[in-house]
């Protein structure tokens, strides 16, 4: 007999299955073919750009809207028939935080406390738990709309871990908070994933993705990779990538740009970023010439390894027009 767990379910190593999984609004694929798997107690990074389909597979995996096509589990529920039996042990916080504004602190937390039948001594201990993690005591009766982002975001966050659900969603969190909260917040969902939770979140930083143990790349609805963040760069990675050093790195832009050879030509710091197909041996004494022959003194050109944005250019190329801009997706 398989262990189970309080609910009478089989424990499994992973807490998100998803297989083929697409949605389709009239004759467009917001989601199209999708599979993945999110193991129990990481933190899974789902990266993408706005409109790529990372809200719209969230919703699914909640059990909001049905897939079209495709099947997922959460928690070892089916999210077309079983999502009713699975919401106790989630938690989701939206872009929007989803907080009453004209509310205080704490009766924000009340609120969704008793959304999820918390009652008497738990409640209680949840809340003050909730106002320790984020920081919040003493503000219990500030209004949230008083709040600055950093706070309504760690109060959001209070307010969906408040039943302590085995797997939370956080549908870009960071989105328009300040680095510092950011490296807060962060702090945080690294504590909850030790405490046990699994994390599902959503963004497009890329120094984010770097702190995700699991990630998958979306992109107009299909994923282009998916792995750990080392694994996705050491072999997802299309061509090299050069780092050049010389006397002037922006005239030195507009040479490289023109050169064939030289993909995704960027200012990095005072030195230039440019991803090439050809070996570091041969490109090298190209790059040279063409800047000293426009007086620009080069004094090193060495391959480097490639960032994750290096990796997510490189998988997405082909969702690009000859502008560099999103292809319309049909």
């Amino acid at each position: 007999m398989p262990d189970r767990d309080a609910t009478g379910k089989p424990h499994q190593s992973e807490a998100i299955v998803a297989k083929h999984l697409g949605k389709r609004f009239g004759s467009f694929s917001a989601v199209d073919d999708v599979s993945f798997t999110v193991r129990r107690g990481v933190i899974f990074g789902f990266l993408g750009p706005n409109g790529a389909g990372k809200t719209t597979t969230i919703r699914m995996l909640l059990g909001l809207i049905k897939p079209t096509s495709g099947s997922a589990s959460v928690l070892g529920y089916d999210v077309s028939r079983e999502a009713h039996k699975m919401r106790h042990r989630i938690g989701y916080m939206s872009q929007k935080f989803s907080l009453y504004r004209d509310l205080t602190v704490e009766e924000n937390l009340e609120f969704y406390a008793r959304i999820y039948k918390l009652r008497g001594a738990r409640l209680n201990q949840r809340k003050q738990h909730a106002l320790d993690m984020s920081d919040l005591r003493g503000r219990e009766g500030s209004l949230t709309s008083a709040l600055a982002g950093g706070w309504k975001q760690r109060l959001a966050l209070g307010c969906a871990i408040l039943h302590e659900p085995d797997l939370i969603f956080l549908d870009e969190p960071t989105a328009g908070v300040d680095p510092i909260s950011r490296r807060t917040f962060w702090d945080l969902l690294y504590r909850l994933a030790e405490e046990g939770a699994t994390i599902f979140v959503t963004t497009h930083y890329m120094d984010e993705a770097e702190r995700c143990q699991q990630l998958a790349f979306i992109m107009q609805g299909r994923l282009v990779a998916q792995g750990s963040p080392q694994e996705i760069k050491r072999t997802k990675m299309a061509g090299r990538v050069l780092e050049v050093l010389c006397s002037d790195a922006r005239a030195a832009l507009a040479v490289l740009q023109d050169m064939e050879a030289l993909k995704d030509v960027v200012l990095h710091g005072a030195r230039l970023r440019a991803v090439t197909s050809e070996r570091k041996e041969e490109i090298a004494a190209h790059i040279i010439e063409q800047l000293e022959a426009t007086d620009l003194n080069v004094q090193s050109v060495e391959e480097v390894p490639p960032s994750l944005e290096d990796v997510f250019i490189s998988q997405v190329r082909g969702y690009l027009d000859d502008k560099g801009e999103l292809r319309t997706a049909v």
